[in-house]
């Protein structure tokens, strides 16, 4: 499995075995062993540009992912946005870093075929979301 990571973000920067970690984890849990996956981290600014351009919605995402083969393989591209990671973990009481892991582990299931778009499907999706936080990032609640 070959993964990537791209800090595209013009202010914040992620450590590369950060976001390798995270996709790993999803992937060796899910028994995939081959395949390819790109986590970019964007802005604000490059997120609703890519929500709006493939999913016509005008506003920033924080996570979007492009599954680049339909075929067995795992292949794809993660968009994480720190802007709004950054907001929600403040929102949520947790460290951006957790929520960030949840980004990466929510784009990654969904490059697996993991769908959120009923709510079935995105209990289900939440479900092992949750236990993957816990397991590779830990459900850490911020220090005051």
């Amino acid at each position: 499995m070959m993964i990537d990571m791209v800090n595209a973000h013009p202010l914040y920067r992620m450590r590369r075995a950060f976001a390798i970690r995270c996709v790993r984890g999803v992937i060796t849990s899910a028994r995939r062993l081959r395949g390819a996956i790109t986590v970019i981290f964007v802005d604000d600014r490059l997120s609703r540009k890519l929500n709006r351009r493939f999913l016509g919605h005008d506003r920033p995402t924080d996570v979007i992912a492009f599954p680049l083969d339909e075929k067995s393989n795992l292949e794809g591209e993660i968009y994480v946005n720190l802007d709004k990671a950054r907001r929600q973990a403040r929102a949520y009481d947790v460290t951006e870093a957790n929520e960030t892991a949840r980004l990466i582990i929510h784009g990654t299931l969904h490059l697996l075929g993991y769908d959120d778009r009923t709510r079935a499907k995105a209990r289900r999706m939440k479900a092992r979301e949750d236990f993957l936080v816990r397991q590779l990032a830990g459900a850490e609640k911020k220090e005051t």
